[in-house]
């Protein structure tokens, strides 16, 4: 992540053969995107986004100075978007930017150590913490809504409700020394 700033979405290929592309938005109010002023990308490069549909998936249609060409938004397919946090409107109480929980232990609701939040997802079903563990593959469980119990900035350490059985052979539980 690029210092100072929070990703607000993700190229995700060309739409057309004019240089459009579209966009997954990380933001709450994916309309806004253009709003944001110029976004940087991954390589420190600046784009202005004019964004000028939506489709049926819920992925941007946008435009940018500069990219006027199918091969120049294919050239952009994977790139993360960024912001400034400046730039991005106040939080409300109890408001938490995702990319500030990455990277914080997260334990269940008796707490038992599950891994280290490396992602979060939403594939339209509600949102999955994706959890670095011990040792062997990431994990996915159930994130938002009331399986979120508690945050804690300070101690950065995030509670989880985890189902029960959903991790009964996945993890060994031990948090690592």
């Amino acid at each position: 992540m690029i210092s100072g700033h929070l990703p607000i979405g993700a190229i995700v290929g060309p739409q057309g053969i004019k240089g459009q592309f579209k966009v997954k938005p990380f933001t709450a109010t994916p309309q806004a995107l253009s709003a944001y002023g110029p976004v940087t990308l991954d390589d420190g490069r600046q784009l202005q986004l004019q964004v000028t549909s939506f489709n049926a998936k819920g992925l941007a249609i946008v435009r940018a100075k500069g990219v006027e060409t199918r091969e120049a938004a294919e050239a952009l397919r994977g790139v993360t978007l960024h912001v400034s946090r400046d730039r991005l409107p106040d939080l409300d109480d109890g408001e938490i930017y995702h990319a500030d929980l990455l990277g914080m232990a997260v334990t269940d609701q008796n707490g038992q150590w599950l891994g280290k939040l490396v992602a979060i997802h939403d594939f339209g079903a509600g949102e999955i913490a994706e959890l670095a563990v011990e040792s062997g593959p990431t994990i996915m469980v159930p994130f938002g809504g009331d399986r979120l119990l508690a945050v804690d900035m300070a101690a950065k350490t995030i509670d989880l409700s985890v189902p029960a059985g959903l991790l009964d052979d996945a993890i060994d539980g031990d948090a690592p020394a």
